[in-house]
């Protein structure tokens, strides 16, 4: 076990709130915990934190797991859901009035209310008196008689609440700018510190590592787990995810939620490389890593403490270098199902024709940066015709006589070779260059436009190879034909 390995068995997890789709900012703070747990050989956890009735659905609940199963951060026992442990909670925050680390306040809404307001008017910020909430034992006997309603508060000690932070070192708070905090409600129902404390300690969790914008309900959590007599866990709070100007990522910057990005072309091992780099680093300048290099490196005094900057085209660069690199087999099993859903094949053809569609796809690959782009540049390589893109026609086809003379040459020399394969093809061209005493530009740029329909595509005679002999020399023949038409 090395010095920054934990003294015992990991246990951490994620808690989102089924309120909305898997934002990116979630899915960084699951990846950083998937890490960590996958580093120590601990457990990862998922737990949603659904007490919020009104603002949570079950769409919201499908999406999360939708992300995570996306981006493959599978935890490691069943999914908590803490709305099924309000009992548990509510328990919790008796014991707590037992054993008088917590008290009844009976006061009405109305009159916090008003002792809100009048504080605002005198410029101060409202804090609970404690003294509001003395009654006599008669008093109290009466009230609870008559069954009137009652929040339960937790009673603040003196002192400081303080902790070591993963990522920002030392935190302290002092307990006198803390009020004593609601932990349940009149109706019975936990406040989310109350929730969060009674369900971490149930699931045994050693560490809680989150956003930073969680740092001040650490201290009354702290106090918590203290009065409910459970060992306090670490924490680690990492920093906010900001857009390029500088200001908190949202809608403003793009799409901030993880399914957008899964439906745009990214590949999930681009994204949690391009996740894990927001708020950590390897300690070098290495950037582009695999999920085992990931976990491998992965440390909490990589972490950083500033805000980290969201760039969607260093993302797209990021997914184009696991483009680049990833298994052609695995490419194919991704891209084919698009390729049958572009109408261009089907995934069974693909399937018998494999080397053929992974040749394909490495010629492909080299100029994209989103599968979605692998697939914009394939139709030529699976349709019968090609449409001609009218600046491709203006800029290679300007002479059209002496370009069809050309094409019709270059498709007579192709047709009287025996091998058609890119040597012996780039042998006959260059020869026939040669012979009419042009460049071989000349020869290969118009060529270009009549396989394809555009000026740029992956290297002539690889787009000849794959093509395939009878479609180019039919569209050569096609292009003659156009161009004298």
């Amino acid at each position: 076990m090395t010095a920054a390995s934990p003294a015992k068995r990991p246990r951490v997890r994620f808690a989102p709130s089924p309120t909305g789709f898997l934002h990116v900012g979630g899915a960084r703070t699951a990846l950083f915990n998937w890490l960590y747990a996958k580093k120590y050989d601990g457990d990862f956890l998922l737990r949603i934190e659904d007490t919020d009735r009104q603002r949570s659905t079950d769409e919201s609940t499908r999406a999360i797991f939708d992300g995570m199963q996306w981006l493959g951060l599978t935890w490691d026992e069943d999914v908590v859901y803490q709305g099924a442990n309000v009992a548990r909670h509510y328990a919790d925050a008796h014991a707590l009035l037992d054993s008088g680390a917590a008290y009844r306040d009976f006061t009405p809404p109305s009159e916090l209310e008003r002792l809100r307001a009048e504080a605002e008017a005198r410029g101060d910020a409202f804090k609970f008196d404690r003294t509001l909430a003395d009654l006599s034992a008669s008093d109290l006997a009466q009230k609870l008689a008559n069954n009137e309603p009652y929040a339960i508060r937790f009673r603040v000690p003196e002192g400081t609440t303080e902790w070591p932070d993963l990522v920002h070192g030392r935190i302290a708070f002092p307990n006198k700018d803390i009020e004593d905090f609601i932990i349940l409600r009149s109706d019975g129902t936990p406040v989310y510190n109350m929730a969060v404390v009674s369900d971490d300690i149930a699931m045994g969790i050693t560490l809680v590592m989150r956003g930073d914008d969680h740092i001040s309900n650490t201290p009354k959590q702290i106090l918590l787990y203290r009065a409910l007599g459970a060992e306090v866990p670490q924490f680690g709070h990492v920093p906010m995810i900001h857009g390029t100007d500088g200001k908190k990522l949202s809608k403003r910057h793009g799409a901030t939620a993880v399914g957008d990005y899964q439906h745009q072309g990214l590949l999930p091992q681009a994204m949690l490389n391009f996740l894990a780099l927001l708020g950590w680093s390897s300690g070098d300048d290495t950037e582009v890593m695999t999920l085992p290099q990931l976990i491998e490196r992965f440390s909490v005094q990589g972490l950083h403490a500033k805000a980290a900057v969201f760039d969607t085209k260093k993302l797209e660069w990021m997914n184009g270098q696991h483009l680049a690199h990833m298994p052609i087999d695995e490419l194919a099993a991704i891209v084919a199902p698009m390729i049958e859903h572009a109408g261009l094949s089907t995934v069974a053809e693909l399937t018998a024709n494999h080397a053929w569609f992974c040749g394909v796809l490495e010629l492909l690959r080299i100029r994209a940066r989103l599968t979605d782009e692998i697939v914009a540049q394939a139709p030529p390589f699976f349709t019968d015709g090609v449409e001609y893109d009218p600046e491709a026609v203006a800029k290679q086809w300007r002479d059209a006589a002496a370009t069809a003379d050309i094409l019709e040459a270059t498709h007579d020399r192709l047709a009287s070779l025996g091998d058609w394969e890119p040597a012996p093809m780039e042998e006959a061209l260059r020869t026939l260059a040669e012979e009419r005493a042009i460049s071989g530009g000349k020869i290969f740029q118009p060529l270009r436009v009549a396989l394809t329909g555009l000026t740029v595509s992956p290297g002539i005679f690889d787009v000849l190879l794959y093509v395939g002999r009878e479609r180019s020399l039919t569209r050569l023949s096609r292009a003659v034909a156009f161009l004298r038409g």
